[in-house]
């Protein structure tokens, strides 16, 4: 039996949170392909707490589907924490996630994200404050440290524990590195070690259903989280519980249900065609002719111009088994 707090998951794949992706549409569509827990993006407490449009605009959800429904949150002050947590609550939230990885520095220098790494106290003080003030379980996710002279994931995960944090998830790559290098999976098995009561989910370096099994197999992690693996590839969650791969044509009524839930949530039809050009870029992924209907549709501005490209590419298109190229996925935009 899986569990995180109070809730039992049905199985151990989780979708990472991940800025302009982890919205509401893409969400749902991962949960309905089986992801057990689909997270918010990060949200700024100081937004919430001035109940800023953009802001609370991220906190929209399907309540029917995202069950349970992880909001997750990064600051650095634990009264502005805890407040923003309230907000959360108030708009539907039953996990409240931390942010204690982000190494972007307009996150960093106001002391959140994984600053808080330098500041296991302050942390912790982070996350009794939300479970005090919301009664919510509380989830983190952190790296494993600031730098290379500074790996202190097992301190910090000692802090978030006696703190009362019922999950912890780990990028083990610190912040000093971003995203380059490899990621060190024997930090998630050292955790597994020391961690008494925490749920462990592991995180990094996973680009396939082989990854992900391999990640839990080799670390002894509780639950899997999938980031880069899922963009333009939603039916991983399906294939990690035994289900095929999509063929061309499902690819394209996946891809057009999705756009058309975008325009929806967007409710701005140019802005939404802009915005889910990156989703189209990697949904073509390993597709015959992908490069030249990535520069198709990046000259689209039309939402009846975006379906007649999206048909005519599925119908046309097939697997290239020589395309080898990686996604060009900017993960300096996708916040830690």
């Amino acid at each position: 039996m899986l569990r995180l707090g109070p809730f039992t998951l049905k199985n151990p794949w989780v979708l990472a949170p991940m800025a302009g992706v982890s919205e509401e549409p893409f969400r749902v569509l991962a949960f309905r392909m089986g992801a057990a827990l689909c997270p918010t993006e990060l949200v700024s407490a100081q937004g919430l707490m001035r109940a800023n449009a953009r802001t609370v605009r991220y906190l929209r959800h399907d309540r029917e589907v995202e069950r349970p429904y992880s909001v997750q949150i990064f600051g650095g002050e634990p009264e502005v924490m805890a407040s923003a947590a309230l907000v959360a609550k108030e708009w539907g939230a039953e996990l409240i996630d931390i942010n204690m990885g982000c190494p972007v520095k307009k996150v960093t220098r106001n002391g959140a994200g994984s600053a808080l790494l330098c500041d296991p106290p302050r942390a912790a003080a982070i996350v009794r404050a939300i479970g005090e003030a919301t009664g919510l379980p509380v989830t983190a996710k952190i790296r494993s440290g600031w730098d290379a002279q500074h790996r202190n994931y097992l301190e910090m995960a000692a802090a978030l524990e006696d703190a009362g944090c019922v999950g912890l998830a780990v990028h083990p790559r610190t912040r000093a590195q971003g995203y380059a290098g490899q990621a060190d999976w024997s930090v998630i098995a050292d955790l597994r070690r020391h961690l008494r009561s925490m749920t462990l989910i592991g995180n990094g370096d996973v680009k396939t259903p082989e990854d992900a099994r391999r990640m839990r197999e080799s670390t002894g992690c509780d639950l899997v989280m999938i980031g880069r693996a899922a963009l333009g590839n939603p039916w991983i969650f399906r294939q990690l519980l035994g289900g095929a791969a999509p063929d061309p044509e499902e690819r394209c009524q996946v891809v057009l249900g999705h756009f058309r839930a975008h325009l929806a949530f967007a409710g701005d039809p140019l802005g939404a065609v802009r915005s889910f050009r990156k989703h189209l870029a990697w949904y073509a992924h390993g597709l015959r002719g992908a490069a030249a209907f990535r520069a198709e549709v990046n000259q689209l501005v039309q939402p009846e111009q975006v379906e007649l490209s999206v048909r005519r590419f599925y119908q046309a298109t097939e697997v290239d088994p020589l395309d080898a190229e990686e996604q060009e996925v900017d993960y300096r935009a996708a916040l830690g």
